[in-house]
């Protein structure tokens, strides 16, 4: 399935995408309205989903063209756990760029993002002189997690996986440089472009063989696949478990590959005007455009 929290008539639903509609169960009776609720619900209430869309009446399914796709979690309980440098190209230009030795992390680079950072697959990304100038793009691939667990093995790892969706880890690189330290610098509002869904474990049998893909612009920047990543989707549950619980809703980012703007020669950032679009194959794009505000 590829689920999705949307907006309809000015309400938020959870929605099922199928071909060119979107069922929005809630619709057609009494239904959880958000994805944290249907994921917390476990197997037998996803099971009672699926079976229920065979039984969906036609005024509870609407033109996809109708609604307004956000974010598949638009706030998460928890920030946002990442993984840096976990494709060996980019960990080479990330370390080349900053002039050290290049070699491959023994043990996965972890930050997280703060919820305030999420934003809709299709939204507007904030750019704040005053804050940031500096603005790089990162496609990367997201995981949902459906069970809890703590000292997951990475033998049962990907059973613990909801589904998996697009993410964009937007990165301000001066903030980052400034504080030595990942928090601020990835967690600006509006630097975590997630979605266009989520599309649930049953329809993605490999999750170390899927196209990442970035452009902006039209130009492509960034084109991997994530057989390349280091520490695999499992091995990443396994290590980011092993002394902590992972609960269900949680959300993870698993690393982007070469091609970021800042270790480009001459380094490339995002200016407003500028487009950036991430796509992860088997689930979607993600078109975002920048756009240059003020806060007071």
């Amino acid at each position: 399935m590829r689920l999705t929290t949307c907006e309809y008539q000015q309400q938020q639903y959870l929605g099922v995408v199928i071909d060119t509609t979107v069922a929005l169960p809630a619709l057609a009776g009494p239904w959880p309205k958000t994805m944290l609720e249907l994921i917390d619900g476990g197997p037998s209430q996803w099971a009672r989903l699926e079976k229920r869309l065979h039984q969906m009446p036609s005024k509870a399914r609407v033109p996809l063209e109708e609604v307004k796709l956000l974010a598949p979690i638009p706030r998460p309980r928890k920030n946002i756990m990442c993984l840096g440098l976990n494709y060996a190209d980019h960990a080479s230009e990330a370390l080349e760029a900053r002039d050290q030795a290049i070699k491959l992390p023994d043990h996965p680079v972890v930050f997280t993002k703060a919820p305030t950072s999420v934003n809709g697959p299709f939204s507007d990304i904030p750019f704040v002189t005053r804050v940031s100038t500096k603005i790089d793009w990162e496609v990367e691939l997201g995981l949902v997690i459906g069970k809890k667990g703590r000292g997951i093995p990475v033998a049962t790892a990907l059973q613990h996986v909801f589904g998996y969706t697009v993410i964009n880890d937007i990165s301000a690189r001066d903030i980052q440089s400034r504080h030595q330290q990942f928090f601020l610098g990835k967690s600006l509002d509006g630097a975590c472009p997630m979605g266009p869904w989520i599309v649930t474990v049953d329809e993605i049998s490999d999750p170390q063989d899927l196209d990442l893909r970035c452009w902006v612009n039209g130009i492509l920047k960034q084109d991997s696949n994530t057989r390349h990543q280091i520490f695999s989707v499992a091995t990443a549950i396994a290590i980011l478990s092993h002394g902590t619980t992972l609960e269900p809703g949680d959300i993870v980012a698993t690393g982007t590959p070469a091609g970021v703007g800042y270790a480009r020669t001459p380094p490339e950032f995002l200016t407003p005007g500028d487009v950036v679009e991430c796509e992860v194959g088997k689930i979607g794009r993600l078109r975002n455009s920048i756009v240059e505000i003020n806060y007071r």
